[in-house]
């Protein structure tokens, strides 16, 4: 029986001393982000103070974005390329309200593209501006089943994630209201409605 426990203390002892190895090497390549410029879609520019967005916001941009944050707290200003729409839209609402908490303002380029999810974090900035020839487009959403957000009543529940989301960024609940059944039947899921001017304005999409 001696025999057998010894055994067990030297396995205990290896086991011990490797977590303790692996967690020196951890430690030894945890990542100074204030180092790193790029963060998936988020590119930081050389101010600190202004980020490059360009592509789809997806599953891992809320950690990309915190990371980013984490290295860079300076920062005051999104300026977006082309961001399609979001193939994560909990994890958009999430990094909405992120820029939203951080006084964040965003910024459509000139000849930019915001459409679908990338209209909510959009909405997102403090302050909203955009530059010429751009194009902000809007639509209904389909859940895995193919049903999309007109196929619910006005009151259904399926819809309050994104009225709520809308008024945790510091909208009115009336205009979260108005807004978002404007988009979902101003186009159907697979299709795009490119928002006119007279409708930018209408929504005070733009603050200056």
């Amino acid at each position: 029986m001696k025999k057998i426990h010894v055994k067990y203390s030297i396995l205990i002892l290896f086991v011990a001393t490797l977590l303790t190895s692996c967690k020196s090497d951890d430690d030894a390549t945890t990542i100074d982000y204030s180092t790193v410029n790029v963060f998936d879609i988020f590119t930081v520019q050389s101010d600190n103070e202004t980020v490059i967005m360009n592509g789809e916001i997806k599953s891992r941009t809320l950690q990309d974005f915190n990371n980013m944050l984490a290295g860079h707290p300076e920062i005051k200003q999104i300026h977006m390329a082309e961001v399609p729409g979001s193939s994560d839209d909990e994890i958009n609402l999430q990094v909405g309200a992120k820029v939203r908490q951080n006084g964040i303002n965003t910024h459509i380029l000139d000849n930019g593209l915001i459409a679908s999810g990338g209209v909510d974090f959009f909405l997102a900035g403090v302050q909203r501006t955009k530059g010429n020839n751009t194009q902000i487009g809007v639509h209904s959403w389909a859940d895995g089943s193919g049903n999309e957000a007109t196929n619910y009543p006005n009151d259904s529940t399926e819809h309050l994630r994104y009225i709520q989301y809308y008024e945790s960024i510091g909208y009115t609940n009336q205009w979260s209201r108005d807004f978002y059944f404007y988009t979902i039947n101003a186009a159907s899921a697979d299709n795009i409605h490119w928002m006119t001017e007279a409708e930018i304005t209408q929504y005070g999409l733009i603050t200056e």
